[in-house]
């Protein structure tokens, strides 16, 4: 069934065919002309001629569900009373005002409106929007069979749990199939993983990261079970210090070899995958009516033919896929700097999907389904259109300004004398590992950290005016909610004994666990915090200013979290947000 030929003949809008059902709460595609835009049927002599099961241009499709079959009556108007959409006109009751007969009860606008937006609201990511955009209609079937399915060994088969964070690893293939795409390169190759976002959703649904991971780094990639179009299953074995883009599609390797190479780089298990190629771009884009973005200076590129001005553009198909290819003319022309423009484009097209344009046109929408359903290769834990829909339903919660793009740390690889492929930062790289393993939300981090600066400069005022506390001004208590057993007291000794902070004391186990360090304390002790926090090397986002001030001789409250590793141990901590880590609610300009 194709959009573009169904619903459409004689300027007939798609969204005033769908109708709600009241009897089953679905909407459903009537391709009679009672669902049309004019209370009055055309003239007999203007309607045009059909046949059983054909469009009201005379092609023939296969019946949709609510729509009349070959040779039979139709289901939904069969059982079910006039539902909205047919426009048919009651009669008078008694108390209506005259003339009442017929007419509508107009609705506030604010209400309408805004139900219309949840009618018609889907997921976010450009990969899995279509769940959300599949649900608000009821071809099922339809977009089912658009799906393209890999099953791969060791998958989830049983979707995805709501209770609980989950990863999909989102891959972009440099694979050349589909039209107009064989010149970008040599289109005889398997495809690689070119473009790979691992999606950490967290467990309560408020955020997300979306942490890029460069085709160019350097791992290794383990052995991993990959099954053959004809059922059987190869093993293939595993390679070391090779690029990461090789885990897909070289040696027969398919998209579970991928997830399982994540999970050995990162330590997080990848519930599952979506793939989609060059024309996932084209056709999404061009189903949206267009992605704005944003350039720092023009771009005339003679390799990827991207030409666009200064300034802000709107861009679809091949236009869009050329602005995500290109390398040279961003940054210091490195996959690093095409990674943030790739990042920058796809928080555009977050902001457009999420936006009324979309959200309230229904043929958008089915345009963007039906792309993006044809363009994506899937898991067959997530490949139905069921699925899709309860996922996007759950990605429908977070806020763009909570979904934060960051990339990989890495470093330049030490091994090759003229570096041209990267390694894993080993500080920073295991720090975001870390903070995803915990569900710790990057943009949460961020807030924290301009608090404890602000916090830090209040208090960088207050020495101004005085002298700077001493040890034995510090007054604190510490408890312990690290599960290590002592700790606290550890703690107190390695502050008296080694640094005189004498009044401190030993409030034994905090009433919960708690994952991270944190030191509490009140304007007024600003002074007594900083010192302490130079005494323990706690990070900024430890500290937990108040807004009251303390009394003379109340103390600071300090509970040891997870991350303690020890008396005198700096905690360097894991909560501290990657450099150039940006939400997708706010446009960048690519540089």
């Amino acid at each position: 069934m194709d959009a573009h030929s169904r619903g459409r003949a004689d300027e007939i809008d798609p969204a005033d065919q769908w109708v709600l059902n009241p009897q089953t709460g679905h909407y459903e595609l009537r391709l009679d002309h009672s669902a049309g835009q004019s209370q009055r049927p055309a003239p007999s002599h203007q309607r045009p001629r059909t046949t059983p099961g054909a469009t009201p241009s005379g092609r023939r499709t296969q019946a949709p569900y609510g729509a009349a079959e070959p040779g039979g009556r139709d289901r939904a108007t069969e059982t079910a009373p006039p539902v909205p959409g047919q426009r048919r006109r009651r009669a008078a009751e008694p108390g209506d005002r005259p003339g009442a007969a017929g007419r509508r009860k107009r609705r506030p606008e604010k209400k309408s409106r805004k139900k219309k937006v949840l009618m018609w609201t889907g997921g976010t990511m450009a990969f899995v929007l279509v769940g959300g955009a599949a649900g608000a209609y009821a071809l099922y079937k339809h977009f089912d069979n658009n799906i393209s399915t890999i099953d791969v060994a060791g998958g989830s088969t049983g979707g995805f749990k709501t209770d609980a964070a989950f990863n999909i690893l989102l891959i972009g293939t440099d694979k050349r199939t589909g039209e107009g795409n064989g010149g970008y390169g040599d289109k005889n190759s398997p495809g690689h993983a070119d473009t790979t976002i691992l999606f950490h959703v967290s467990k309560d649904r408020t955020n997300a990261t979306a942490m890029s991971i460069p085709r160019d780094l350097v791992i290794d990639i383990p052995e991993c079970e990959t099954k053959l179009p004809g059922g059987k299953v190869k093993t293939i074995p595993g390679q070391t210090d090779t690029r990461f883009n090789v885990s897909l599609g070289q040696s027969d390797r398919d998209p579970g070899c991928t997830m399982r190479t994540v999970k050995e780089l990162t330590g997080l298990t990848v519930d599952h995958f979506m793939m989609a190629d060059f024309n996932a771009v084209k056709e999404m884009t061009t189903a949206v009516g267009g992605v704005k973005v944003c350039l720092a200076k023009p771009v005339n590129d003679s390799k990827s033919h991207l030409k666009l001005p200064k300034g802000e553009s709107i861009i679809q198909g091949e236009q869009a896929l050329a602005f995500v290819r290109t390398r040279h003319s961003f940054g210091n022309e490195s996959d690093l700097d095409r990674i943030k423009v790739q990042q920058q484009f796809l928080s555009s097209m977050i902001r457009q999907m999420k936006s009324d344009d979309t959200l309230t046109s229904p043929t958008k929408l089915y345009d963007l389904a039906d792309a993006a359903t044809k363009a994506l290769t899937v898991d067959t834990g997530i490949g139905s259109i069921s699925k899709l829909k309860s996922l996007a339903g759950e990605l429908a919660k977070i806020d763009p300004k909570n979904i934060t793009f960051t990339t990989l740390p890495v470093i330049d690889n030490p091994a090759e004398p003229r570096p041209i492929t990267v390694v894993p930062d080993p500080v920073k790289a295991p720090r975001l590992f870390t903070m995803m393993q915990s569900d710790t939300s990057l943009t949460e981090v961020k807030q924290k950290e301009q608090d404890a600066k602000n916090a830090q400069a209040q208090a960088q005022a207050k020495l101004l005016q005085g002298e700077r506390s001493t040890a034995r001004e510090v007054r604190v208590d510490v408890y312990n909610g690290s599960g290590v057993t002592g700790a606290a007291q550890k703690t107190i000794d390695w502050l008296q004994n080694e640094h005189g902070v004498t009044r401190s004391s030993n409030k034994s186990n905090a009433p919960e666990k708690a994952a991270t360090t944190t030191l509490t304390y009140a304007p007024n002790q600003a002074d007594q915090a900083r010192k302490l926090a130079d005494l323990m090397g706690l990070p900024a986002t430890a500290l937990r200013p108040g807004t009251q001030d303390a009394g003379e001789r109340e103390p600071m409250t300090l509970v040891l979290g997870a991350d303690f590793k020890g008396a005198g141990v700096p905690l360097t901590g894991p909560a501290k947000a990657p450099e150039g880590a940006q939400t997708a609610d706010k446009q960048v300009c690519a540089k």
